[in-house]
């Protein structure tokens, strides 16, 4: 299996730790756990923030893969962009908790670029 399909499967993951911060607290309350999210600030509610756009992210990510490894982009290339938007990703979710909006917004544009290169690479436009 390629970097690149081990690194959907990374980011498959990313939503799980960034869910299990905004909810590890006394009082969960699991019967109705949006609700329970919806009261919280701070970490917590910048957390979930961040679990939420991780699952945006996902399908964007998985298809920018998938696409270019169909239409046979150098291996190298999608493992690199891969790589790039796993960490990209990993630092947005760290900026985001410690509440750095303009670095996590950047983190955030380089993993995107990783992906739409992706697409661009397989469409042959660059």
């Amino acid at each position: 299996m390629s970097i690149a399909f081990w690194c959907v499967l990374l980011a498959g993951f990313l939503p799980l730790a960034t869910v299990g911060i905004a909810k590890f607290k006394r009082g969960y309350d699991n019967d109705s756990p949006r609700t329970w999210l919806e009261k919280q600030d701070g970490l917590r509610r910048r957390a979930d923030f961040a679990h939420r756009n991780h699952f945006e992210a996902f399908p964007f990510f998985a298809a920018g893969v998938l696409i270019a490894q169909h239409m046979q982009v150098a291996q190298h290339a999608v493992d690199t962009l891969a790589i790039t938007f796993i960490v990209a990703r990993v630092a947005y979710t760290a900026l985001y908790l410690l509440n750095q909006a303009t670095l996590r917004s950047l983190a955030w544009l380089v993993g995107y670029g990783a992906v739409v290169t992706m697409f661009l690479r397989a469409g042959q436009v660059i």
